[in-house]
């Protein structure tokens, strides 16, 4: 082999690294932008306004073709430096490990590792120079390149047609690892989850439990209504007869304001069921996604929640269904309250109402009870009887104490809770406890 052919050899080979490595950067470049990103970089582009078009419509061929081309030019240039140190060096096995050594620090840093990280740091700038040519590869060698991808499909069944994010778990993590590293605020988050969250969640689980509705019975004034609207700082009041389970309709405060300004002298008199109007009833099992929508199309803003039985299980506001995505809304008139206290030394003081994961989360464990919601309802049911303050009781590894009762019916409003000894000591050793239910008691 001659100087020149040598020379020439080396030349193509190392101006074929070169170009792989500029479709590496390509390819990285491709894949840090979305679709959206790639179509508003075309159209801020000029330039190359008609390839970036063109790879933001099928970003994905491109990719696959250009990943084709790349592996032909990796595999073209370690051809023509192996060729030329086989010529060059008497011994052949010894041409062949040079070879090796050489085509593959160089594939790895000048093909690899360096331009894919530009392609990812520089996306703008790798695309406004190289569109033209990932659109050349893309008309000239697509075909093949698409060929051999649907051969890899039907050889490998069921493999993903992309790394790219196929289920919702995958974009949570991510969601998760972006706010790790700062790329998001945890209130961000938090809202992402909630959003992919909401769409599981039932009626039953973001209501107003019966027991702690306000109502006003429908033989009542005005004048009353107005009393109990100002007292609850409610604007709604459902109108029921002799009991929560026969609901007549709804009193908007609106409405009763109107009739004070316009006719004073006529509250003392007037029955609320002269003003209220029709309720919406719908049943606890259904989505709050879809009574959101439904509240939205019939402008309404409050529904009667019906048990499977038929009876009222309890009310829901859209206020309600709002915090479920973005968190507790207060007015100005609100004093905010939080679910969880820590009183310190492992004890924590709980809100009935706080739903019996949330309970489990803070202390690593998985409470799961298919029968109850809450933490009060899971007190009550592992009591076995009406709660009276300062009755313990133990779910999954966990000391309920009843804290505060209120109303009538003596509610339970609060509950002091903390791990017990086996559980503090599987904590204290940096185990992972197993998973419970709310039926394990020790």
């Amino acid at each position: 082999m001659t100087l020149g052919i040598v020379v020439a050899f080396l030349t193509l080979a190392f101006a074929l690294i070169a170009l792989g490595g500029l479709l590496a950067a390509s390819e990285a470049a491709i894949n840090s932008l979305s679709r959206a990103e790639l179509e508003d970089f075309a159209a801020h582009h000029r330039r190359s306004a008609s390839a970036l078009r063109a790879i933001a419509h099928d970003p994905g061929a491109h990719m696959n073709a250009t990943n084709f081309f790349r592996v032909i030019a990796e595999t073209t240039s370690a051809v023509l430096v192996t060729l030329t140190l086989a010529f060059t060096i008497d011994e052949l096995w010894l041409a062949l490990i040079v070879s090796a050594l050489v085509m593959t620090a160089v594939s790895f840093v000048l093909v690899g590792s360096s331009p894919r990280s530009v392609g990812r740091h520089h996306p703008e700038g790798i695309l406004a120079f190289a569109a033209p040519l990932i659109r050349g590869v893309r008309v000239v060698l697509g075909p093949a390149a698409h060929g051999l991808v649907s051969l890899g499909d039907r050889v490998t069944p069921g493999r993903p047609r992309s790394a790219g994010i196929s289920n919702e778990q995958q974009l949570l993590s991510m969601v998760d690892q972006a706010a790790e590293q700062d790329l998001l605020e945890d209130d961000d988050r938090e809202l992402i989850h909630s959003i992919f969250e909401f769409n599981e969640t039932l009626v039953r689980e973001v209501m107003l439990p019966r027991t702690d509705m306000v109502t006003v019975d429908s033989s009542a004034t005005l004048a009353s209504a107005m009393e109990i609207l100002m007292q609850s700082r409610h604007s709604r009041l459902p109108v029921v007869r002799e009991d929560a389970d026969n609901i007549e309709g709804i009193l908007y405060l609106r409405d009763v304001s109107k009739a004070l300004f316009r006719h004073p002298d006529t509250l003392e008199v007037t029955p609320v069921t002269q003003l209220m109007k029709p309720a919406v009833f719908v049943p606890e099992s259904q989505k709050v996604d879809s009574l959101l929508k439904q509240m939205q199309l019939e402008s309404n803003h409050l529904a009667m929640v019906v048990d499977e039985y038929g009876g009222i299980a309890g009310l829901v506001t859209l206020e309600d269904l709002l915090e479920e995505l973005v968190g507790e809304i207060l007015d100005e008139h609100d004093r905010s309250r939080e679910p969880i206290e820590d009183l310190g030394g492992g004890l924590y003081r709980v809100n009935a109402r706080v739903p019996i994961d949330d309970l489990g989360e803070l202390f690593g464990i998985d409470l799961d009870d298919d029968e109850v919601d809450s933490v009060g309802g899971l007190f009550a049911k592992v009591h076995g009887r009406l709660p009276t303050v300062g009755d313990e009781v133990r779910a999954g590894g966990l000391i309920l104490v009843a804290e505060r009762t209120e109303g009538r019916g003596k509610m339970l409003s609060t509950i002091t809770a903390r791990a017990d000894d086996h559980l503090t000591a599987i904590h204290d050793a940096g185990d992972q406890p197993e998973n419970r239910t709310a039926h394990d008691t020790d």
